[in-house]
């Protein structure tokens, strides 16, 4: 099978007239990163890989061990639908190997297949859909706020809505690049935009996340737009979120579904339900990765707060849709807390990670809260052993060091480096003095 879609690619190549063939990947905070290569040289790429500095990449090796492989993964070509047709390019994602073959650790990639073969092994397929939301601004003018496109609301389709055609350049775009979109809409505040994928495996999906992101951009960028995935550039209206819809499958069985419990859910899904609940604060560091994703996370603005799960309540952590028609194949669950802004390979090795402790220790499953959370006072919900997420980058990163779970799952460079990088960055906003501040305490004090 390697054999023929390395034939592929290399056909592909020829009879299309591809020109460059990007080799993509990303470093730990899952920026995305590319190295060009000729067609010429792609055959000798898939075979033995290409050669780059990797102590150039954050997060990535020490200068004394500078040199990693980028190899192509075949299964990931497609070309890219924007820049000149008549000097066709194309990508393919890479998993970054040490010069003797052997995976790199500081490669997120690589941490995410590591963990969806490990569910393999048990005869387990890791299924993911994300919600994205992004905000489409004019383009920026330093020292003013971001303005929006539009002033739309939920689901408008009318003249305020001018970002239809934008969403709709974007789906074809997607599709060509052969990323399957379930639908569209504008969302809550002005501006902001909801794309949801079809499910996938996850390591797929990671990879359709990240060329999501540039597409999304690109076809904003065309259109003299700028489109960001920054979870809270707004005040006063809901941040953008990545909820995401998680299952397990075996072989052809949703492993989540039990058409005998009431709601539908079978022991497996409860315990992996139980694991990410347990966990929940650890990875929260790694899925809301900014200073920024802890401005969204409040109350007030449709973002979970609160360590929960119930049917069909937006204000816990995990929501359990109800399926269409019953459809034991849509049996699912919804961890609502990520942020766009995260690095998908990382959050979703971490989900699995966390929903698989609970699995296979037997975790169980805590009473289900149905009420608003929002409206409940916190000694109350204390009471009830509801916890809160952490409600700051540095809390994140507290109880995420001291969690042998997301440290395993990580492995140690990746673990070492993200809480170096991430405390520095909480280090450099601490110092900054706002126009809150300065508004608040100038006159007064």
């Amino acid at each position: 099978m390697r054999e023929q879609q390395r034939d592929y690619v290399l056909r592909s190549v020829e009879e299309r007239g591809v020109r460059l063939v990007r080799l993509w990947f990303t470093d730990v905070l899952g920026t995305l990163k590319s190295l060009a290569i000729s067609p010429a040289e792609l055959e000798n790429a898939l075979e033995d890989g290409m050669t780059f500095d990797g102590s150039s990449i954050d997060g990535f090796s020490r200068v004394q061990e500078a040199d990693v492989l980028a190899m192509p993964d075949a299964d990931t070509f497609e070309l890219l639908p924007w820049g000149d047709p008549k000097v066709p390019e194309a990508r393919i994602f890479c998993d970054i190997h040490h010069l003797d073959g052997t995976p790199f650790e500081g490669d997120p990639r690589q941490v995410l297949r590591r963990h969806v073969q490990e569910a393999h092994d048990e005869g387990l397929t890791f299924y993911v859909a994300p919600d994205a939301e992004f905000f489409y601004f004019e383009p920026l003018v330093p020292g003013r706020p971001p303005v929006p496109i539009d002033r739309g609301g939920y689901f408008d389709l009318t003249t305020s809505d001018v970002t239809g055609e934008l969403r709709k350049t974007t789906i074809r775009t997607l599709e060509a690049l052969g990323i399957p979109v379930e639908y569209s809409f504008h969302e809550d505040a002005p501006g902001q935009q909801e794309i949801d994928l079809r499910h996938t495996d996850a390591l797929t999906m990671a990879d359709s996340m990240m060329t999501f992101r540039l597409a999304v951009r690109e076809v904003a960028s065309h259109h003299d737009v700028h489109a960001t995935f920054m979870p809270k550039p707004l005040e006063g209206v809901q941040g953008s979120g990545m909820h995401v819809h998680l299952s397990l499958f075996r072989g052809d069985d949703n492993a989540f579904h039990d058409n005998d419990d009431a709601y539908h859910l079978s022991p497996t899904a409860k315990a992996f339900m139980a694991g990410m609940l347990h966990h929940a604060a650890e990875i929260t560091a790694v899925t809301n990765q900014t200073v920024n994703s802890y401005k969204r996370l409040v109350p007030g603005f449709e973002a979970p707060v609160h360590i929960s799960w119930a049917r069909n309540n937006r204000s816990g952590l995990i929501r359990v849709p109800i399926p269409k028609r019953n459809n034991p194949m849509a049996t699912r669950i919804e961890y609502r807390s990520p942020d766009p802004a995260c690095n998908p390979y990382l959050a979703f090795s971490l989900m699995l990670a966390a929903g698989m402790r609970g699995v296979r220790e037997g975790y169980e499953l805590p009473d289900e809260a149905d009420a608003n959370l929002f409206e409940i006072g916190d000694d109350v919900l204390a009471k009830l052993g509801i916890r809160q997420l952490p409600q700051s980058l540095n809390d994140a990163l507290i109880v995420m060091e001291d969690s042998t779970l997301v440290q395993e799952a990580l492995g140690e460079h990746i673990f070492e480096w993200f809480l170096r990088n991430k405390r520095s960055e909480w280090r450099a906003y601490k110092t900054q003095v706002t126009p809150f501040e300065r508004d608040r305490y100038l006159g007064t004090l």
